[in-house]
């Protein structure tokens, strides 16, 4: 089986490459990749990989963007630290998901499920139209998007309605809620669970640092490199920039 992997954090990457080979020695990882730009080279230059493993949040940006700039013509299983909502998508599109931090016996599940449907008339023919299909039951509104996150402030417990939340962000090892009144909380969740927890018509993951609100847009200017810098408010402690890779999909989310 030759196999591609995508994946933008090391220990991760090379934590699949081990459990890989152990579950399927004989397995070729015939390329590996860590952004959008370089799984599409990836895809382009081993047009015969059986399968594909591909997490969802990239440092450029979520993966499905992959499919609107390459075709992919075999199975793929992702990676996710979606919450229950967005794997219950994946399960209606027939596309396998591993629940990040990824267990071994999981892995092995989701290759047993992949030789199963390789060797039957049912294997996947479009792949495309299938991710077309999943984006658009991603981007329906949903009953599960959080309205309140609960927060701590010393002894007390304060709930905070999402439409109070100008932006989230990570520094030190943290997770941060910043409110539009200028108050900063820290919370137990990280950037890449709260993707799927947040109305993305409301919310915007700009980049691996920060979520954003549509109300905390302030000003978006071009930079170097085809990047996009961009002013939030409240201002922040540092500068924010969205990638090139990025900015076409951030830009059409301003304008919806």
């Amino acid at each position: 089986m030759q196999l591609i992997i995508i994946e933008d954090e090391i220990p991760a990457m090379n934590r699949i490459k081990k459990m890989v080979l152990e579950i399927e020695p004989n397995t070729d990882i015939v390329a590996t990749a860590d952004s959008i730009e370089s799984g599409v080279e990836a895809i382009q230059q081993n047009p015969k990989a059986d399968l594909i493993l591909m997490d969802i949040e990239l440092a450029d940006g979520q993966s499905f963007e992959i499919f609107n700039l390459v075709q992919v013509k075999c199975p793929v299983i992702f990676t996710t630290a979606y919450d229950e909502f967005a794997l219950k998508a994946f399960k209606v599109n027939s596309i396998d998901y591993l629940l990040k931090p990824i267990e071994k016996t999981e892995l092995q599940n989701a290759f047993n499920k992949y030789k199963t449907i390789t060797q039957s008339s049912t294997i996947v023919s479009d792949i495309n139209m299938q991710m077309q299909e999943l984006l658009i039951g991603l981007k329906k509104p949903n009953a599960n998007f959080k309205n309140r996150f609960l927060v701590k402030q010393g002894q007390k417990l304060i709930s905070i309605a999402v439409d109070e939340i100008a932006y989230f962000f990570a520094q030190d090892k943290l997770c941060y809620l910043q409110t539009k009144s200028m108050n900063k909380y820290v919370i137990d969740y990280t950037l890449d669970e709260l993707v799927g927890m947040l109305d993305p018509m409301q919310f915007f993951h700009l980049n691996r640092q920060t979520i954003a609100s549509i109300d905390s847009i302030g000003s978006v200017h071009t930079y170097f490199n085809g990047k996009l810098k961009v002013d939030l408010k409240p201002v922040t402690s540092t500068e924010v920039f969205v990638s090139r890779e990025k900015a076409a999909e951030f830009k059409e989310w301003l304008g919806k």
